[in-house]
């Protein structure tokens, strides 16, 4: 079984946390030539979980890696291990009031560790400290208030499968478990944007939710920190030429397909046709023929029993804020 397929065991779509801590917990057992091999790691401390409040300031450093420039820990047993932003948690967090988080207790302690903080964090080499600043959380250690670290606004976590410093096992990871949904990234230290790499966009076959016939359809390779996954991608009727209409909570269910630089096409894609936009935050949203892609959460799937679910077209020709998404063809 590879890799990717074993990731969502953890992240399953759960109706409690109890029911996601056993599936992360579970990996050891149902998996275990990946647990050797995390467990070979010895010494290494990037998946250690988050137990009690930190006793010092956390540091945020950059680093180089496959995806370019992004933030890692800076200091302590951490140091080198890489550093991830989820889009469906609050941008510009401040406080807890009024700030729902998506990544929350068992989330934030085990799968996705929170870096936390004791004191304002301290900006490490080629970190931009106007960015670092700090939200407290009631909901991470129960019964413990504490800061977490926080960069453009975002809030900053590590990953479990991270084993060792440099690893970016989640980087590009749909994430259907959190509430609501999002999509975890590196983060470039210049600007705090995603740091999602080059987007490499492919065909997928898989059968469509309405009628069960299988179409053939662009995808883009998602979760590339293992390996790649293709999941579909689709248009939107009410964007405006090369604007894109779906912002907000549109782009939490509909997450843009973001890249660094020009996206690459696989077999049977046409490179002339892809080409880019900016959105308003300053990242880059791919197009094919012009228009803007995206992906669909609900387009996320379990391979394993009891669930033994298989790749879906979901999302084509749902009318949802405004338009109609639809899924995009090959071009024959």
């Amino acid at each position: 079984m590879h890799l990717p397929q074993l990731l969502r065991k953890v992240f399953v779509p759960a109706a409690s946390l109890a029911s996601t801590a056993v599936l992360a917990l579970g990996l050891v057992t149902v998996a275990p030539g990946f647990g050797s091999a995390a467990s070979a790691q010895g010494s290494s401390s990037c998946a250690t979980p988050v137990t009690g409040a930190p006793s010092g300031p956390a540091t945020v450093s950059a680093a180089s890696s496959a995806f370019g420039r992004v933030l890692v820990v800076g200091s302590g047993e951490n140091s080198g291990c890489s550093l991830y932003v989820l889009t469906s948690d609050p941008y510009e967090a401040t406080t807890t009031s009024g700030a729902e988080f998506a990544c929350t207790a068992y989330c934030a302690t085990h799968v996705w560790p929170a870096l936390l903080t004791d004191g304002a964090p301290i900006a490490g080499p080629g970190v931009n400290p106007t960015l670092l600043g700090t939200v407290t959380r009631t909901d991470v250690l129960s019964g413990s208030t504490v800061q977490q670290v926080t960069y453009a606004g975002m809030p900053l976590y590590q990953f479990s499968f991270d084993t060792a410093p440099g690893q970016t096992a989640g980087a590009n990871l749909l994430d259907s478990t959190v509430t609501p949904p999002g999509v975890w990234y590196l983060v470039e230290p210049s600007r705090g944007r995603p740091a999602p790499g080059q987007a490499l966009i492919e065909e997928e076959t898989a059968p469509v939710r309405t009628t069960g016939a299988p179409a053939t359809v662009l995808a883009v390779s998602e979760d590339t920190g293992l390996g790649g996954v293709p999941f579909p991608v689709y248009t939107f009727s009410a964007d405006s030429g090369h604007v894109s209409a779906c912002l907000g909570t549109c782009a939490v269910f509909w997450p843009p397909v973001l890249t660094v630089g020009r996206p690459l096409a696989g077999p049977g894609v046409d490179q002339h046709q892809l080409g880019i936009i900016v959105r308003p935050d300053g990242t880059h949203q791919v197009t094919y023929d012009g228009h803007p892609l995206y992906m669909f959460r609900k387009d996320a799937y379990v391979p394993f029993p009891p669930f033994d679910q298989k790749p879906s077209i979901n999302g084509a020709g749902l009318h949802v804020f405004g338009g109609t998404f639809e899924t995009v063809p090959p071009i024959s």
